[in-house]
């Protein structure tokens, strides 16, 4: 099967710090651009930001006002999101996805549980 799986998730205080990871099982991602998604309860799914095939463009919601820097190291087949001044509107579940034929796709059992980020005082 092939797999994205989340980790880093947590319970951090407002104005901490999260760094989220996203590793491939099944296959390498390093081709495709990559792409971090967030869904708090009640709500729809997220853009956060994506990052390029080579790591040289990033994108990000306006949201992020700087505070995400979304990295990858492709020889890990692992992609980053740095999470700066986290704020209590972060609190959600973190996906991540690769844009595969222009698509977002985070595996073949859908996007699953992904990683907790709660931001609280």
């Amino acid at each position: 099967q092939v797999q994205l799986v989340e980790s880093g998730g947590g319970l951090v205080q407002p104005g901490g710090s999260l760094r989220l990871s996203c590793a491939a099982s099944g296959r390498t991602f390093s081709n495709y651009a990559m792409g971090w998604f967030r869904q708090a309860p009640g709500k729809e799914r997220e853009f956060v930001g994506r990052i390029s095939w080579s790591g040289g463009t990033t994108t990000y919601a306006d949201f992020t006002k700087g505070r995400f820097t979304i990295s990858r190291d492709n020889a890990k087949n692992t992609v980053y999101l740095q999470m700066n001044n986290l704020k209590p509107e972060d609190t959600a579940v973190y996906y991540c996805a690769a844009n595969v034929a222009s698509r977002w796709y985070h595996g073949d059992n859908g996007w699953g549980q992904g990683t907790q980020v709660t931001v609280s005082s």
